[in-house]
């Protein structure tokens, strides 16, 4: 995809991210049920994370591009390997086990992670585009642009780093307020809620060999020889 084309895509998915955490921050607040929006809001949830997250990494990108379209090739690299990192061990393994988990946690029982009381509170459009379309566009971002993933013992560091953050904040919050962010882990004893979180981790970690065999499948010598210009030689 040339460079120009490729800004152009990574500008419009900014937009529409920026426009999905708009219109989730600005539902109307006397319609919200109380017991979801408590201490944490809406940033406790892995999902609103995720939007952000995204947000994040397609902003990163069309900075990378700018930079290339303006022959900032310096900075540009530097901002290219962010945009690389942050893909690899956030964006795609985070956005794949959210669309995924969810739904089939949904179809199983939805009162686990989707109380039928949100129905009222957001619109179905929205919950696909935060449960649904953020799949689809992970994969069209492997197909537009090669990354290049960091080493396994790095990448799996960050993302262990990154999945330990998030259950801390997780239990904080019940630790404060004695009330679990998913309905579902209020079914599990304290052992079964550990077991839960390692499962949940190693599914991610699937995700993000997944990524790294896509990327490397769809664009194989493209890296080798990415890799060979950004070391400048």
């Amino acid at each position: 995809m040339e460079i120009s084309t490729l800004a152009a895509y990574h500008c419009l998915v900014l937009a529409w991210y920026f426009f999905v955490l708009y219109s989730l921050t600005h539902l109307r607040t006397e319609e919200r049920p109380s017991e979801v929006f408590l201490y944490g809001g809406q940033w406790k949830y892995l999902t609103v994370l995720n939007l952000f997250l995204q947000a994040v990494f397609y902003g990163v990108s069309f900075l990378a591009d700018v930079l290339r379209l303006i022959k900032e090739l310096r900075c540009a690299k530097c901002v290219i390997s962010s945009r690389d990192l942050l893909f690899s061990v956030l964006a795609f393994p985070v956005s794949t086990f959210v669309s995924i988990s969810f739904w089939i946690l949904y179809t199983y029982n939805r009162e686990l992670v989707y109380p039928k009381s949100l129905d009222g509170v957001i619109p179905t459009w929205l919950n696909h585009t935060m449960h649904t379309a953020v799949l689809p566009l992970a994969l069209l971002e492997i197909l537009a642009t090669p990354h290049r993933y960091p080493a396994k013992k790095k990448g799996l560091f960050l993302l262990g780093c990154a999945s330990f953050l998030y259950v801390s904040w997780v239990l904080w919050i019940y630790f404060v307020t004695g009330e679990w962010v998913y309905p579902l882990f209020a079914s599990f004893s304290p052992a079964g809620l550990g077991a839960f979180f390692i499962s949940s981790l190693a599914i991610v970690v699937c995700f993000y060999n997944f990524g790294e065999f896509l990327n490397r499948m769809i664009w194989g010598d493209s890296i080798v020889i990415l890799d060979y210009k950004r070391k400048g030689k």
